[in-house]
This record gives structure tokens, C-alpha cells and sequence, in this order.
């Protein structure tokens, strides 16, 4: 009975310190043993890719390496790269926020397959996410025919990768937001709307500032998946040189034609992305504890 009563009392921090000594009575050969197979996983998996790309890129030299940075065809792939992130994200975004306020705030008959549509692209391969928008928009697809007439352009050209990027894309806002939209609830916006605000009002002023730091974890990951997307945008480009190939379609293209140091060159730029796009995740991540 008093053994229950102590249980009952100890607190979550004395649990957590009880979990953690208990960890450290683990003998210092299976810490160690454990830490040195993580950190050479990640080492060979990880580090060491990331290094021969780097070395692979200025084998040739520097010269070389600006070369094939500054090529009409590399500068065209980074530009349209560019250009599908700041139109998919901020979309991305918006739709986020309006899908994780409508399924945390609300109540309503569908719920669950509104939150199975929004997983739907974790789900379906790039691929056949890029064939889904063929089948739409192609010559032969769906609405094809009345494309052609009006002289509209989806597919092998940028509305089409937009369109393709923004589907692989779709969840990573969405669901960031949702688990922590779940967990403040709904009493502040509650509160501010029994107090006279209006609902943007309370959006801008109650619920941005508590979802602040999720959603900018949210527009990063939506980000790097935006620049690294391959499959879909690889089906709905048409690898059309200097118009319609992103950075990954580019690289493929000069290693298909043997020219390794042009395609290293261009990688490593997408892993300086990589890098710092990470860098800035865990600045978020460390703000958003803190806070």
C-alpha cells in the first residue's frame, strides 16, 4: 500500500530521472559499442556520400566546377527549380493551414477521409503521381483536347512540374500543423471570439503566433522535398533542355552523358541546399523547445 502511494506521488521529472540513471547503469561496453555502430552507420551512409560528392565536383578543378554551375542549361534548371518552390510552398502553405484549422477545430461526417486524402501522397509513388497528371492534362488525357484548342500548356512545361510538385508536396505542412493544432485545443480561440474578435482576428492574433514555429518547420521540410522531387517531375516535364528540366532532371541528364564533374558540380550545390536547409530545421526545432 505505501509502495503504490509513493508511485502515485513521484512526479514526471523524478520518473525521467529515474529512467535516465537507470540508463546509465547500462556497462560502458554496450553504450559505446551501441554509439560507435550508430556513428559509423551514419557515417558510411551519410558523411561519406556527401564527401565524394563534394570531391567528385572539384576533381577537375575549379574551373571545371564554375563551368558547369554557370551553363546556360544548369543556370535555366536552377532558375525553374527556384521557381516551382516559391509557388508550391507558399500554396502548400496556405492549404496546411486551412486543412490542420478545419480538422482540429471542427467536427463534421468525413473527418477521417479528409485526413486520408491529405496522407494520400506519402502513399502514391512520384511516378504514377506524374502519370496521374498525364493522364489529365496529356494530348491524350482528359481534358487534352480542349487544351490544345485554347492553346493552354500544362504538361512539359512549368504548370504541369508546379502541379507535380505541389502533390508530393501537399501533406508536409498539413501535417505538422494538425498534432499541434490538436494539442492547444480550442479554448484560446474560444475565448478571443466570446471576447468580440472576429475569426481572421483570431487566427492572426491567437492561433499564427502558437503554430508560428510548426509551421515554419512544416514550409523547410515542404521545401527540401520540393527541390529534391524527381519521379513526378521527371514524368511531366519532358526533359526538355533549358526549359523544362529542374536541378535533380539536369543531373541526371549530364551523368547519362558521362559528364560526371558537370553532373557532381550541380549535386553539390543541391547538398549545400540539403545542408543548410537542415541547419535551419534544427534552429527551429531548438527555438521552438525554448520557447
Amino acid at each position: 500500500m505505501e509502495q503504490s502511494t509513493v508511485i502515485q506521488q513521484a512526479t514526471p521529472e523524478k520518473n525521467k530521472a529515474i529512467a535516465k540513471s537507470s540508463a546509465l547503469q547500462e556497462p560502458y561496453f554496450v553504450r559505446y559499442t551501441l554509439t560507435f555502430i550508430a556513428l559509423a552507420f551514419l557515417g558510411f551512409f551519410i558523411v561519406l556520400p556527401l564527401v565524394s560528392i563534394f570531391i567528385s565536383a572539384f576533381q577537375k578543378g575549379v574551373d571545371v566546377y564554375m563551368a558547369a554551375i554557370t551553363h546556360p542549361d544548369a543556370l535555366a534548371a536552377i532558375k525553374l527549380t527556384l521557381t516551382v518552390v516559391v509557388i508550391a510552398v507558399p500554396l502548400n502553405a496556405i492549404f496546411g493551414i486551412m486543412a490542420a484549422w478545419t480538422l482540429t477545430k471542427f467536427n463534421f461526417k468525413g473527418k477521417n477521409l479528409l485526413l486520408t486524402i491529405v496522407d494520400l501522397p506519402f502513399a502514391v509513388s512520384p511516378v504514377i503521381a506524374g502519370l496521374i497528371f498525364i493522364l489529365l492534362f496529356g494530348s491524350q488525357g482528359l481534358f487534352g483536347e480542349w487544351l490544345f484548342e485554347n492553346d493552354i500548356k500544362i504538361v512539359f512545361a512549368l504548370p504541369g512540374i508546379v502541379l507535380a510538385t505541389i502533390f508530393v508536396t501537399l501533406p508536409f505542412v498539413a501535417r505538422e500543423l494538425i498534432p499541434l493544432m490538436q494539442t492547444q485545443g480550442t479554448s484560446e480561440e474560444e475565448a478571443s471570439i466570446s471576447l468580440g474578435a472576429g475569426g481572421f482576428k483570431t487566427f492572426w492574433h491567437v492561433t499564427l503566433p502558437n503554430i508560428k514555429w510548426g509551421l515554419l518547420y512544416g514550409l523547410i521540410l515542404c521545401n527540401a522535398r520540393a527541390i529534391g522531387e524527381f519521379g513526378a517531375v521527371s514524368v511531366v516535364s519532358g526533359h526538355i533542355r533549358g526549359m523544362t528540366n529542374t536541378m535533380p532532371l539536369h543531373i541526371e541528364i549530364l551523368y547519362n552523358e558521362y559528364q560526371f564533374a558537370a553532373a557532381f558540380a550541380v549535386a553539390s550545390l543541391m547538398s549545400v541546399i540539403a545542408i543548410i536547409t537542415l541547419i535551419v530545421k534544427d534552429i527551429i526545432a531548438w527555438k521552438s523547445k525554448s520557447v
